[in-house]
């Protein structure tokens, strides 16, 4: 029988032509092949499992804007994607900004926006500690292609980094791995001064590699860079990352290697790893793997909350087993942990999938019975449903929800109900949802009383029900659990 080592090394071998991480400056004092010590040896993943690097590879260019692509594993992202929404300075900052800020919110040239941003940030110190600024530019910059756009930002981040925090210089690591830029990531951990080489920049670099996929660069990361700086320890957050790629890559058997590698080396998974291991493999259909997965947890006294039930409720849904899904939720309301609104609202997707909207009406009253909110996820499940049955007042009623409840959706999805109030002469209700998507700053192009003759498109059903799926209300993302101030404090230590 094949070991762990052996089976998880065939995993990063691959027919094409291997990344090889870009090399930093040249250290004299330092050799080439510095000696492991054997402390250092204990803390490093078998090297069977790291490939052969035999030929360089470049970066992806003009990467569609998913910047978080593997979070497709895991239902994630509309966190970044929300960033694209042009808020107004207040909303999108989560405080008022000042005027500089405000006018690179509002600014829609790109090279005007690299000059501005430039400007500020090396001007200001308050402005490089506005995360949400630096997301929403890159973002922008992202959609609109201009990769060289985004290096010209980070790259005049760099000057600031040895006097900031190492929170600033993982940011920026996790910046390029939005916008699918990992061989910068890359550059900019190995030219960060040594004190910033920690477990946080460490993690944010592997972060990276599996949102652009390379998965060949991220084995040799774990490799090279933990062998070349004994201080940084793999964490659980750090095999998670290492899990989420196994799972893309549906390498299943070896995702559950993982976990008796990293008890090995003194690293205890938690509910956060689970929860990453169980979306994996009920994406991927691997029901019996999962069930291996909730046995393990038992064994080590880990309580299951209520997203690694979710995990499993996405998967009977995906499979039409809406009947055993009602049965888990009910057995989640006697026993505990308590459904939750991505709980209720994977049965009402099942029920729509299956066109019994009274039912899904049922667990969406049932839903607000329990003191749980309805999200983003609920309503882009039921509204194209509801449009489509020409129940409009029930698709009314969803959108005065949405916005006594602040709740952001796509705007595609408000301007179906306004189109198909239009269609059904309820021309006033249909100006009302406008007006009130004005004063939530819905951008006017996308939310709007369509003229004579002009059709305004419609979301599919299908498209929303992605959006369901990947909700980031219950998504497990890199940053659950990130705290950091806790992560610059132990690295101070």
């Amino acid at each position: 029988m094949a070991s762990p080592a052996r089976r998880l090394s065939s995993i990063f071998s691959s027919t094409k032509p291997r990344a090889r991480l870009p090399k930093p400056a040249p250290e004299p004092t330092q050799p080439a092949k510095a000696p492991v010590a054997q402390h250092e040896q204990s803390l490093l993943l078998p090297k069977i499992l790291y490939p052969r690097v035999t030929k360089s590879k470049s970066p992806p260019r003009n990467h569609p804007h998913l910047p978080r692509s593997t979070l497709d594993l895991f239902s994630s992202i509309p966190k970044l994607r929300r960033s694209c929404c042009f808020l107004p300075p207040a909303e999108a900052g989560g405080r008022r900004s000042d005027g500089g800020m405000e006018a690179i919110f509002r600014e829609r040239n790109p090279d005007k926006l690299v000059s501005r941003f430039i400007a500020k940030s090396t001007a200001s110190e308050s402005f490089r500690n506005e995360h949400r600024v630096y997301e929403v530019a890159v973002a922008r910059l992202a959609s609109f292609g201009r990769h060289d756009a985004i290096a010209a930002i980070i790259d005049s981040q760099k000057p600031f980094i040895k006097a900031s925090s190492v929170g600033f210089a993982a940011r920026l690591i996790r910046l390029c791995g939005r916008a699918s830029m990992p061989s910068h990531a890359a550059a900019i951990f190995h030219d960060l001064p040594p004190k910033h080489k920690s477990i946080m920049t460490f993690n944010a670099l592997l972060a990276t590699y599996v949102d652009a996929s390379d998965f060949d660069a991220l084995a040799i990361a774990f490799q090279q860079i933990l062998a070349s700086h004994p201080t940084i320890v793999p964490t659980v957050y750090s095999y998670s990352i290492l899990i989420s790629a196994l799972c893309q890559k549906r390498e299943l058997s070896a995702a559950l290697d993982v976990i008796t590698l990293m008890e090995k080396r003194g690293v205890s998974p938690d509910n956060i790893f689970f929860n990453i291991v169980l979306n994996g493999f009920y994406r991927n259909d691997s029901f019996d793997d999962a069930e291996k997965v909730w046995e393990i947890m038992k064994e080590r006294n880990i309580e299951p909350d209520a997203k690694c039930y979710n995990a499993k409720l996405r998967g009977l849904i995906s499979q039409g087993r809406v009947e055993d899904a009602v049965a888990l939720i009910e057995r989640m309301q006697k026993e505990g942990p308590k459904p939750d609104s991505v709980s209720y609202n994977e049965l009402i997707r099942g029920y729509c999938k299956e066109g019994r909207l009274n039912q899904a009406k049922k667990v969406y009253d049932d839903l607000i019975k329990n003191e749980c909110a309805p999200n983003r996820g609920t309503f882009h499940t039921l509204v194209p449903h509801f449009v489509e049955a020409r129940e409009l007042d029930c698709a009314l009623s969803c959108c005065h929800e949405i916005f006594r409840r602040k709740c952001r959706v796509q705007c595609s999805l408000l301007q179906g109900v306004v189109t198909a109030l239009i269609a059904a002469s309820r021309m006033e209700e249909a100006r009302r949802i406008v007006q009130l998507g004005r004063t939530s700053y819905y951008p006017r192009k996308g939310l709007r009383i369509p003229h004579k003759g002009l059709k305004m498109p419609q979301p599919t059903r299908e498209d929303n029900d992605v959006e369901a799926e990947t909700d980031s209300e219950d998504s497990v993302s890199y940053e659950d659990g990130y705290d950091e101030e806790e992560e610059e404090s132990k690295n101070a230590q």
